[in-house]
């Protein structure tokens, strides 16, 4: 059934709004895929806090028109789903990549991040970005090596000292 004119615009505001927030998009065709299917695909992008909606090639471009995700309007074509992560910038990519992968009717077009499009083929390094969880525990192991080796070496100076009297005391038993 198609859509009148108030329900079109409220679909554009609403992809509007969840663009102007999102860190990444990612555009795949589906042309093939079974409502069981894109089901299933909506239901781990839900999981994984992305946001997926099927729509017109031309009210996407408008959705996108003052985002920074204008950069996909010349590759809005063809039956297509849009996917934004909102709040990790790998998230869509790792979910429409696993999809496609188990899936070969789930085509990936374009990848978009930082008012960016690029190609398919850079999917696979947007989805290995880092989680914000695993990004934190990356930074904070950092920032606690030098801390570490510090205590480390301050305990080392004891220790050594420790053992060369230990040494000493060894070589005068074994003079006596």
């Amino acid at each position: 059934m198609p859509l009148n004119l108030e329900q079109k615009k409220s679909v554009v505001a609403e992809v509007q709004a969840i663009a102007s927030t999102a860190t990444s998009a990612v555009t795949a065709e589906y042309r093939g895929l079974t409502v069981t299917h894109m089901t299933e695909l909506r239901a781990e992008a839900r999981a994984s806090g992305v946001y997926l909606k099927v729509m017109r090639n031309t009210l996407a471009r408008r959705a996108v028109q003052d985002t920074e995700f204008a950069c996909l309007s010349d590759h809005l074509s063809g039956p297509l789903v849009l996917a934004f992560s909102k709040d990790e910038p790998g998230a869509a990519a790792r979910v429409m990549g696993d999809f496609a992968k188990r899936n070969d009717k789930l085509v990936i077009r374009s990848v978009s991040i930082g008012g960016q499009v690029m190609d398919a083929t850079h999917l696979g390094r947007l989805a290995s970005l880092p989680t914000k969880d695993e990004a934190i525990s990356q930074l904070m192991s950092v920032m606690k090596a030098p801390v570490g080796k510090l205590a480390q070496l301050l305990n080392e100076i004891p220790a050594k000292l420790v053992r060369t009297i230990a040494a000493v005391r060894d070589q005068k038993q074994q003079t006596i």
